[in-house]
């Protein structure tokens, strides 16, 4: 996963596929008391959010390494 920011500061996560996974298949709520955002699900949410009309320049956009994969194998990195 690669950790970010969108444009309003709301941290966001990008995920690759993992061949033979599908988490978009079955998903799963963890959250015992959801907030009504999150109910509305993972997909662009076009009668509510308008369209990007001027991007952010790939030259302004940032990404922040986070907690990934060397938590799970042992190699927490310090």
């Amino acid at each position: 996963s690669i950790y970010a920011h969108d444009p309003n500061g709301i941290p966001i996560e990008f995920s690759h596929n993992v061949p033979g996974i599908d988490i978009r298949k079955n998903p799963r709520m963890r959250d015992q008391v959801p907030s009504q955002i999150t109910l509305e699900g993972a997909e662009p949410q076009t009668q509510t959010w308008p369209r990007v009309e001027t991007p952010t320049p790939v030259t302004e956009r940032v990404a922040y390494p986070g907690a990934g994969s060397e938590l799970f194998h042992g190699k927490k990195v310090s």
